[in-house]
């Protein structure tokens, strides 16, 4: 064939391209609330110049009198990575047409394909028409119309188009789930926009929204003003509310997200987002405020019910300055403590919300972090007591460093922490026994930490596994808090305090490795011994990080098991227990840990009254400790288990214990986790403590669920908290609705209920009516 003839067909093969940009403009028509659209969608795509033409006929002829070129029977081409099959492909010199007939099907190099029964155009590619054009792509999106049109080069035009994401329904004659049909999609190429022309969407087959005109950017643009999917909500106090948001593409690295919400209990709240792209991160500033109708429809004397108007301002931002080190912050103001939450204001809707300013690095074998922080806690306290409580940490410093090389053949580690906080108001719980708790000091409280750690693993020829460990931790203190009132624990209030403590401990383990036929188990005795010195200031100093602490089988072989900085363990103390694991080549599994700690010699710093009592009550203030355990197993049928408890060294008698059972199947999931823990007078609970949380889902034939959670309180056998939902969910549709309520005596959340719903279009968007996790309770 003749190259001006080779020529033509590339012009075919544009030409058919050009259909398929057509077809693809329907995509982003459906999505007419999508703040942008992604792919190219040109009319004019481009073939490489130097591609080679393949092309093979049962006839292929070539008539110079009529000045035609016919290919015919099975005809197949490929070219530039597209590949087309017809029946008969025919380019006309003189009209300047070209066209192809028959069981058109055309292959792009992505997948995509695209289906006709004939194709006339000019080879100038000005104008032509497509008739029966069908579109299947990769991601199973399909679109088809009747007939398609191309005119002087700058419009594209289909009629009768039908679009959807849903795959094809096994029943004949039966339409999709979903799909937007149109009278005319016009594409113009010059304005790059796509009008949808006598637009509905059919949901089951019938129409739920007609769009009598409605343009919109085509896929060539990637950002676009414009009004996305609404969103709704039912609650308690609010109402029922629609909330329209509006995209703003203000600039090429600024747009806005604008809500207007309306609620039929309290009006209208207006929420705007600005977002801003710089070369290195993104910055957010976001500020929202409504006029309260009804605030007595909250609960009388809470924020909620004695605040009309209400608004917040917050700011977000994030910065790779390089690929090691990472700034940001994270910050809110509002005119009352509960405003976000109560509106479910999303990233600042949190129980307590932390705004911090931070700076972060890491590498191979070190890491660096500083973070600021202030804790506003979001209750309906008109006083706010519980966050003037919190203190204002300014800031915190943690670094921790590796030797990239053995030292005397260990390894050889660091770690520093620098904190220094500010509180306004003495934080204080007085206790039934008559005891106090001083969470916080009025007053500023700073200290420098660091501590050198050296430790080598040694393999004797018996087996035994011998690790020496050396470390030394000092630290200084800078104090100007209140001292405590009536606090007998001989509080220190000397501006300046230093401390220190050296360790040096030795870890015994024998690994046994046994074998069976069907099996393998290893059984390691573990002994630990830490010689030090009493901790000193022990019971004398503020304790702000090191006030939650619990006793189980996960910390029993730690050289220092308080939980922060502020409290160091000390004496002499030996950690002696037992790990076992065990697989089954009939797919279970094994696992346990069991022991005890004792305290040898010198003061017991768990036995030691600090300002919180940390440590008191947790089963190591004895100078022989609970016994800790944990057992867990994995079954091959998606059945887990796992116990974890703490037992009186004397009586054996349950103190605390964590129990989950869970199953994991293709139509049943469940997990329920079990905690029990006895009661702890020096931490304000005079009684014992049961509860049982449980997450369960059942499907129910190929697309329907139900799922639940519940929290049932054992002890006052009161179901606190629980929701319930249905959802569907398909190759192209997801729905689901959820109820959620909360029985919380002391929980001052503005509303106890909800109903959320979601619908979610695949490649459209998502409609969404409220908070549809049924285990989130915030």
């Amino acid at each position: 064939m003749a190259a001006s003839d080779r020529k033509s067909v590339k012009r075919l093969f544009t030409a058919l391209m050009t259909g398929v940009a057509l077809s693809a403009s329907i995509l982003p028509a459906a999505r007419v609330f999508a703040q942008q659209a992604s792919g190219q969608g040109v009319l004019n795509p481009r073939l490489p110049d130097n591609a080679k033409l393949m092309l093979a006929a049962n006839e292929l002829v070539y008539n110079k009198d009529a000045e035609k070129v016919v290919a015919t029977g099975g005809v197949q081409m490929n070219y530039g990575g597209y590949q087309m099959v017809a029946r008969k492909v025919e380019y006309d010199q003189k009209s300047g047409r070209m066209m192809a007939f028959g069981n058109i099907e055309l292959v792009q190099p992505d997948g995509n394909r695209i289906y006709a029964d004939k194709l006339d155009v000019t080879d100038d590619f000005a104008n032509g028409f497509v008739d029966a054009l069908r579109i299947e792509t990769t991601d199973n999106t399909r679109m088809a119309a009747q007939k398609g049109e191309r005119i002087n080069g700058e419009q594209m035009i289909l009629y009768k188009g039908v679009y959807t994401a849903c795959l094809p329904c096994a029943e004949q004659n039966r339409p999709p789930l979903w799909q937007i049909k149109a009278e005319r999609v016009v594409q113009n190429g010059k304005t790059h926009t796509i009008r949808l022309e006598k637009a509905k969407f059919q949901l089951f087959g019938q129409t739920i929204a007609s769009i009598p005109s409605i343009e919109v950017p085509d896929n060539t643009v990637k950002r676009k003003s414009g009004f996305l999917f609404p969103e709704m909500s039912t609650t308690q106090n609010l109402g029922f509310g629609l909330v329209v948001p509006y995209y703003w593409a203000i600039s090429p690295q600024t747009d806005a997200t604008i809500k207007l919400g309306g609620y039929t209990s309290q009006g209208v709240l207006l929420d705007t987002e600005v977002r801003h792209q710089f070369e290195d991160g993104l910055a957010t500033l976001r500020f929202a405020a409504i006029n309260q109708l009804n605030p007595g429809k909250f609960d009388e004397g809470t924020t909620d019910a004695e605040k009309t108007f209400r608004g917040m301002v917050g700011s977000t931002g994030k910065f790779e300055i390089n690929p090691r080190w990472t700034f940001g912050w994270d910050v809110m103001a509002q005119t009352d403590n509960n405003f976000s939450r109560t509106y479910d204001l999303e990233g600042f809707s949190q129980k307590t919300h932390t705004n911090q300013l931070y700076l972060t690095g890491l590498g191979d074998r070190n890491y660096f972090d500083m973070r600021a922080y202030y804790f506003d806690v979001q209750d309906a306290d008109l006083k706010s007591e519980a966050e003037k409580q919190q203190p204002i940490v300014w800031p915190v410093l943690d670094y921790s460093y590796y030797a990239p090389e053995p030292v005397y053949g260990g390894e050889l580690s660091a770690k520093v922490n620098f904190t220094t906080l500010t509180r306004y108001n003495n934080d204080f719980t007085s206790l039934s026994n008559g005891n106090t708790r001083y969470q916080g000091l009025k007053g500023t409280d700073s200290r420098l930490s660091a501590e050198v750690e050296w430790k080598r693993t040694y393999d004797t020829p018996q087996g035994v596994l011998l690790t020496p460990t050396l470390a030394a931790r000092g630290d200084a203190f800078g104090i100007d808090m209140r001292s405590p009132t009536g606090y007998g624990g001989n509080y220190n209030d000397t501006a300046a305090v230093t401390r220190s403590m050296v360790t040096a401990g030795l870890e015994v383990r024998y690994p046994w490795l046994l074998s069976t036929p069907n099996s393998n188990h290893v059984i390691e005795p573990i002994a630990q011994i830490f010689v030090r010195p009493d901790e000193q200031q022990a019971g004398r100093l503020p304790n702000e990080d090191a006030q939650s602490f619990v006793f189980d089988a996960n910390n029993l072989f730690e050289r220092d098991k308080f939980s922060g900085y502020d409290r160091v363990e000390g004496g002499t103390r030996a950690n002696v227990g037992f790990r076992y694991t065990g697989s089954f080549d009939n797919g279970y599994s094994l696992k346990s840990i069991f022991g005890q700690s004792y305290q040898l010699a010198g003061q017991n710093s768990f036995a030691t009254r600090d300002l919180v009592y940390a440590g008191n009550e947790s089963g190591l203030e004895t100078a022989v400790s609970d016994y800790v355990g944990m057992v867990g197993i994995d079954t091959p049928y998606g059945i887990t288990a796992s116990l974890n408890g703490r037992f009186d060294e004397k009586t054996f008698e349950v103190q605390r214990t964590d129990s989950a059972l869970g199953y994991n199947g293709d139509r049943f999931q469940t997990n329920f986790i079990y905690t029990q823990v006895a009661a702890q007078p020096d931490y304000g609970y005079d009684y014992d403590r049961e509860e049982v949380q449980n997450n369960s889902s059942v499907k129910i034939g190929d697309f329907w669920s139900i799922f639940s959670s519940v929290t049932w309180d054992v002890k006052k056998s009161d179901v606190n908290r629980y929701g319930i939902g249905v959802s569907y969910a398909d190759d192209c549709t997801v729905f689901s609705i959820v109820y959620k309520q909360k029985r919380d005596t002391d929980d001052e959340s503005a509303n106890d209920w909800s109903i959320g719903a979601r619908i979610s279009f695949r490649t459209l968007g998502d409609v969404k009516v409220g908070d549809t996790d049924v285990s989130n309770f915030d």
